[in-house]
């Protein structure tokens, strides 16, 4: 029997449920963070979780109602959320080669996050390719519904949590890029890997260092992705040079 005969997508979405269990460690503190954070600012619960249901996008959401508390012109707010996350046209490349043609995909990239891109460009290339979609369905779901969740609870209880261990408001908002870190960690073994990103994290610390710090986050990505695709570049070239004189 073939693969796609024996495939059961629901098995395979729910494959990708637990394998994203993991992520839920630092979605659900920043997300309660979130929430707190947007309350604060004058959201309502309601407003604050459409936020999150509807953006998703992790830092550009603080930066949104930030910028909206403090009175921001509309354009400017939507300017400053959209390049933040400009890494996206960096992601969407890479998962494209792994993920089977779909007509759904324009949905479905709604729930591409930092987290659900590490843990699919790690797991996917040791799914079988009909698996895959549902397996990316079923990851970003629970992502997704998480993010919306934690939001909720942290607009309605943040104070509580916070006036009860106060240590915790310090911590929340750094829980999602330490999650992300350890996810991408495991490719640091591949030397081009490990150059762009220290390029990366170098490009941020200049940037901040000398005032960007707003869009310190994109440029360093775009610095990163430019640094990874240039030593792919001339490694092939390399490599085929190599292969024409021998």
């Amino acid at each position: 029997m073939s693969q796609a005969a024996s495939h059961y997508p629901v098995r395979s979405a729910l494959q990708g449920v637990r394998e994203a269990i993991p992520l839920l460690g630092g979605y659900i503190p920043v997300a309660l963070s979130f929430g707190l954070v947007a309350t604060q600012a004058g959201f309502s619960t309601l407003e604050a979780t459409a936020i999150s249901a509807l953006i998703y996008a992790g830092a550009s959401q603080f930066l949104f109602v930030g910028m909206i508390a403090t009175g921001a012109p509309l354009w400017l707010v939507i300017a400053m959320t959209l390049l933040i996350n400009v890494r996206h046209v960096v992601y969407g490349p890479n998962l494209a080669a792994l993920l089977p043609r779909s007509r759904h995909w324009p949905w479905l990239m709604h729930g591409l996050t930092d987290q659900v891109f590490a843990l699919a460009l790690t797991r996917l290339p040791q799914l079988p390719e009909v698996k895959r979609f549902s397996w990316f369905v079923g990851a970003s779901l629970l992502a997704w519904g998480a993010w919306i969740i934690g939001t909720a609870v942290g607009a309605t209880a943040g104070e509580a949590f916070t006036a009860r261990w106060p240590l915790l408001g310090e911590i929340m908002p750094f829980a999602l890029p330490a999650l992300f870190l350890t996810m991408v960690a495991p490719r640091f073994t591949d030397k081009r890997w490990a150059v762009a990103m220290g390029c990366t994290i170098l490009a941020a610390l200049c940037l901040a260092l000398f005032g960007w710090s707003n869009v310190a986050i994109p440029l360093a990505a775009a610095c990163g992705a430019l640094c990874f695709y240039s030593m792919q570049f001339y490694t092939k070239r390399f490599a085929t040079n190599r292969r024409r004189a021998s």
